[in-house]
């Protein structure tokens, strides 16, 4: 650093020194040690400020050798009186106009004994200086500088003209009134210049000079002169030529910084200054000495250290990354098909602040538009007449309208497609023709008459000979299925209706359930329909539960004998030989019978208000007379019941829930969930696997067990409640009746592997029934073997469809 700071020039400039006595005072106040001293400093700081003095003094010995090149001229009373060094040796002779400057500088000969000179000292020869400056003593004594005037000499053109009208940006229309115009710079008043008819006098007495316009100078007043170039030019403006000879309007551009070559060009730039122009700072190299001292000891951090905060937010934002998937994305062309948005109707006349008059509602049309729903408006709003704009108020409908203009043009299609000529009927589901599922029933073969009032349930025997009904005249009646013939009648009571009758599965006996009031009869037809074997098979099935029980008494848990909950008992020997071998009495009325598939098991339903929950749905046992309560507590009203045909599952409606019991563990298996509001009836697939429900408010609804709690199709093509439903026992067919005395027929193909969905299939609507009191078709029963079905109605007959 000293090699490199010796080839510099450097200016010497004799400093003042204070008195001893001043600089004892400060040193001995400690303000100034204050003020340098810093905390931390060490003594090698100081021996490196000691070498940088070391080296400064290295600077000045060797400057001594060379040539004074300053212009600086002593600012204080001791720098005139003093040499510049303090040292004295040989040193070449310097010219006056290097040490005073090439503009001040004049030669030796021209001054005059009476002007003060300083002396400088320069080894041998003492040369005089012309200054700028004399010396004087003021008041004290002292010596006094004082200096000459300078006398500017401006050739540049860069200076604006002297303006002689001093009032600025002010309009010449301010002093109209007044005899001047402005002021000068001394501030004295410029006349206004004549006008009018003076001026024309005047011209007309003088000669016309040469660039007179006949323009005024607005910051004058007076008359406009421009030379002849100048007015030239203005021709040349006004008649939109170039205005000289060699003007090109097109100039090629001067790349002044980026051609080659062209980098210097310019005098002025904002580059940068050159590192070769700086020169470091003490005071600041001492400053960063100490940042780098404390920071090698610890004292000064330059990074704060990571927390265990600092950790756990890292391992967040690395475990949860967000990412802009966005942030690449490209603006890409509109669709081929691309249709703009669509734009609003200009407004027209009624839309005006003041439209015609034409165009203004009378009140009828006013109160007509008032009392239509705001949908069936032909317009939002009713035009209004205003004298004025600023008197139109505020439009109330204002946001809701372009809220609307929003979702127009959110929910307008952007893309035209060409549009698809689908016939609707192929999009239903190809169903098979009916013709290819033949046979079902599709016609009335034989109608059943005799009952007085209601036939409220019909049943076919297992041979699917006989027909047996029972109706609101407390009649058990048994026809012939083919014919249509009667061939044996049972009253069981006058008062009461015959709910329920049902055949025993089976083909060892004939025995025939029907249900009346709070009795169950289990009835052996007479006449035609058993002969003498068939006869004391049923007898035998009928009464083998006399023995059992006798032998067999239910007993509570304190020993004592347990009251039965219903009544076996044989019926009067009347009773008897009209063929009433067996009664069952229960607790209420009985709506629902329904056997096992063995024979030996039956359920009844008791749905009346008055009973019990507990008893509303009993087990029975034929061959040991026993009765049996499975529910202690029952959720629901109790609608119908319903044995699995291969498992020992139990199935329970009540009004709205399906509930399947395992009778075997004694638990609950699976909860259905029809949605129906009223179940009226259901039956079981052959298989096991399906579930058909039958409901008040006109809906069959088909379960697949296998799939879920909910239906797999609910079908409504009944307008009125539907009273039952029953499956084929060996064909896919099932049917249901409805209040509306209609009996609807259909095809319901079920597969036993399970890999294939339930098909149903709408066959036949049979019609013949006729509706009494609201009700319609109250039963329907399917033929063993045949595709035949009997059906019961509110009219008092029986048909059979075929």
């Amino acid at each position: 650093m000293v090699s490199q700071r010796a080839g510099q020039k450097r200016k010497v400039v004799e400093v003042p020194r204070p008195d001893p006595e001043e600089e004892e005072d400060v040193l001995e106040n400690g303000d100034i040690d204050d003020a340098f001293e810093e905390e931390g400093e060490s003594e090698d700081d100081i021996s490196e400020e000691d070498d940088d003095e070391d080296d400064f003094d290295g600077i000045a010995s060797q400057d001594e050798g060379e040539e004074l090149d300053s212009d600086e001229i002593p600012s204080s009373d001791e720098e005139a009186a003093k040499p510049v060094n303090g040292k004295s040796g040989k040193r070449a002779t310097t010219p006056p106009h290097q040490l005073m400057g090439s503009e001040t500088a004049v030669e030796v000969a021209t001054l005059s004994p009476e002007t003060p000179v300083r002396r400088l000292e320069y080894g041998l020869e003492k040369p005089e200086i012309n200054v700028s400056y004399r010396i004087a003593e003021d008041a004290n004594g002292n010596p006094r500088y004082i200096y000459n005037e300078i006398e500017p000499n401006y050739d540049s053109d860069d200076s604006a003209p002297e303006t002689t009208n001093t009032i600025g940006n002010i309009p010449l229309s301010y002093y109209d009134e007044f005899p001047h115009i402005g002021y000068d710079i001394n501030g004295r008043r410029i006349a206004r210049p004549a006008k009018g008819e003076a001026l024309d006098s005047l011209l007309d007495s003088i000669d016309i000079p040469e660039g007179w316009t006949g323009l005024t100078d607005p910051s004058t007043g007076k008359p406009l002169q421009l030379s002849s170039e100048e007015l030239e030019v203005l021709k040349k403006l006004t008649r939109n030529e170039a205005p000289g000879d060699g003007y090109d309007p097109y100039p090629d551009m001067v790349e002044y910084f980026t051609g080659k070559g062209m980098e210097m060009t310019m005098p002025l730039s904002a580059a940068p200054e050159p590192k070769r122009r700086f020169v470091p700072s003490m005071h600041e190299h001492k400053r960063v000495m100490k940042m780098v001292k404390a920071i090698k000891e610890g004292r000064i951090k330059p990074f704060r250290e990571r927390t265990e905060e600092d950790r756990e937010r890292e391992e967040q934002q690395q475990e949860y990354a967000s990412y802009d998937i966005w942030s690449n994305e490209v603006p890409r062309p509109d669709h081929v098909m691309n249709i703009p948005a669509p734009k609003l109707p200009p407004p027209g006349y009624e839309e005006s602040y003041h439209p015609p008059p034409e165009y203004l509602p009378d009140k009828r049309e006013r109160e007509e538009w008032e009392k239509q729903d705001e949908e069936d408006r032909d317009t939002a709003f009713l035009p209004e007449d205003h004298s004025a704009l600023r008197k139109v108020p505020g439009y109330a409908k204002f946001v809701m309208e372009k809220f609307e203009r929003c979702l127009d043009l959110y929910l307008a299609p952007r893309v035209r497609r060409s549009k698809l000529n689908i016939d609707p009927e192929s999009l239903l589901p190809k169903l098979p023709d009916p013709n290819e599922l033949r046979p079902f029933p599709s016609f009335c073969a034989a109608i059943y008459r005799g009952h007085e009032g209601r036939v409220r349930s019909v049943a076919i025997d297992p041979e699917g000979r006989y027909a047996a009904s029972g109706g609101d005249d407390g009649t058990v009646r048994v026809w012939e299925l083919l014919t249509g013939r009667q061939l044996w009648r049972i009253r069981l009571a006058s008062d009461e209706a015959v709910n329920v009758v049902s055949w025993r599965p089976g083909h060892d006996a004939c025995i025939l359930a029907a249900c009346c009031g709070e009795t169950v009869y289990f009835i052996l037809p007479q006449g035609e329909l058993s002969n003498p074997e068939l006869e004391s098979q049923s007898r035998e099935v009928l009464d083998a539960g006399f023995g059992h029980a006798a032998s067999n008494p239910s007993k509570t848990a304190d020993g004592k004998d347990k009251t039965p909950s219903a009544a076996w008992s044989r019926p009067p020997t009347s009773q008897q030989d009209r063929g009433i071998l067996l009664t069952l009495t229960l607790r209420s009325t009985a709506k629902t019978l329904v056997w096992h598939r063995r024979g030996d098991y039956f359920s009844t339903v008791c749905p009346g208000t008055s009973t019990h929950t507990s008893t509303a749905i009993a087990i029975h046992t034929l061959s040991k007379h026993q009765t049996q309560h499975p529910f202690k507590k029952l959720k629901g009203l109790a609608q119908s019941v319903s044995f699995h045909p291969t498992k020992p599952h139990f199935f329970v409606a009540t009004r709205q829930r399906i509930r399947i019991y395992d009778l075997q563990q004694q638990k609950l298996e699976k909860e259905l969930q029809p949605g129906a509001r009223w179940i009226s009836s259901l039956s079981l697939h052959p298989l096991g696997s399906n579930l058909l429900v039958s409901s008040y408010d006109k809906r069959l609804l088909w379960h697949d067990l296998d799939l879920g709690s909910t239906p797999y199709k609910t079908l409504r093509y009944h307008s009125k409640a539907i009273r039952a439903v029953k499956f084929h026992p060996t064909l896919p067919l099932f049917a249901d009746s409805s209040d509306d005395g209609t009996v609807q027929v259909f095809h319901g193909k079920v597969v036993g592997d399970g890999l294939e969905n339930a098909t149903v299939v709408p066959l036949k609507v049979l019609k013949g029934h006729k509706v009494r009191g609201e009700l319609g078709v109250l039963d329907v029963e399917w033929h063993p073997r045949e595709a035949w079905c009997v059906s019961a109605g509110a009219d008092g007959t029986i048909r059979l469809w075929m």
